[in-house]
């Protein structure tokens, strides 16, 4: 399963033949700065990889996100991800430099949290983000109502920002 299109993105699963459109993503100076391991054209094949055995073993994992056209302009999705002392799910989002600044994230990771709450149980969803990372925190504030500060295995300071599932009423 997929999450729905949005009125501009399509999700799709990764493929193969997108490592070079994701290694470009990451190439960017403020990519790199928040993905510093992504050094090389094998770490991009390495995160297609990665995101294939999620599909596998969760069933959702970064879907690649596309404009009308089929353009890959990012990934959005879901991963499981160690917060301080817990496993949380995260909705993570990644998009070109050209395609920053136009909405597309929050757009994406809104349809990535309805597709949370109606299509599995999990009863909390999050985002973890760099406090210098200003444009992923102010996505993560739009979409998100709750925020925990901790340290992570790094000993970098992160901010999960999350959203609980609202208890159905009869």
């Amino acid at each position: 399963m997929l999450p729905s299109p949005t009125a501009r993105l399509t999700f799709r699963q990764m493929r193969r033949q997108d490592v070079p459109a994701i290694w470009s993503i990451f190439a960017d100076p403020l990519a790199r700065q928040f993905y510093p391991a992504m050094q090389d054209i094998q770490a991009a094949h390495d995160w297609v990889e990665w995101n294939l055995g999620n599909y596998a073993e969760h069933g959702f994992g970064l879907w690649a996100l596309t404009l009308d056209g089929g353009e890959l302009i990012g990934d959005c999705g879901l991963t499981w991800q160690r917060a301080g002392e817990e496993e949380v799910l995260e909705i993570g989002y990644h998009l070109a430099a050209k395609h920053r600044g136009r909405g597309y994230a929050i757009e994406a990771a809104r349809a990535v949290l309805d597709f949370v709450f109606r299509s599995t149980d999990e009863k909390q969803v999050g985002s973890i983000v760099s406090p210098e990372n200003g444009p992923s925190m102010a996505v993560a504030e739009r979409l998100h109502d709750l925020r925990r500060d901790y340290f992570n295995a790094r000993g970098e300071p992160r901010i999960l920002f999350h959203t609980r599932r609202v208890p159905a009423t009869s």
